[in-house]
């Protein structure tokens, strides 16, 4: 793994404020990668307890099925509701 790409993206996803959300798509092209994946791969290996995780989804909207009930959870905490456990990213989408 690219290590200095990988700290690049969580850089990106520290960076997500309260109450917004990103795509891992959104995450890996802010980060300069053309790979989804490879941000979800960094979350799932290399996120500290500090690193806003959470707000990173697939790119309908949904989380990852089995972090799916605490991602919610804690996303609904900061005022990102959810319908049938989907994210409006038309509403919550973090934009620049």
């Amino acid at each position: 793994m690219d290590m200095e790409l990988a700290h690049r993206m969580l850089e990106v996803v520290a960076t997500i404020p309260q109450g917004k959300v990103a795509t891992y798509g959104d995450v890996a092209a802010r980060a300069g990668s053309p790979s989804p994946r490879l941000a979800g791969r960094v979350l799932a290996e290399l996120a500290d307890k500090d690193t806003p995780w959470y707000r990173v989804l697939r790119a309908n909207g949904t989380p990852a099925p089995g972090i799916a009930e605490r991602q919610l959870r804690l996303l609904a905490a900061e005022g990102v509701g959810s319908t049938n456990g989907r994210v409006d990213l038309r509403r919550h989408r973090w934009q620049d």
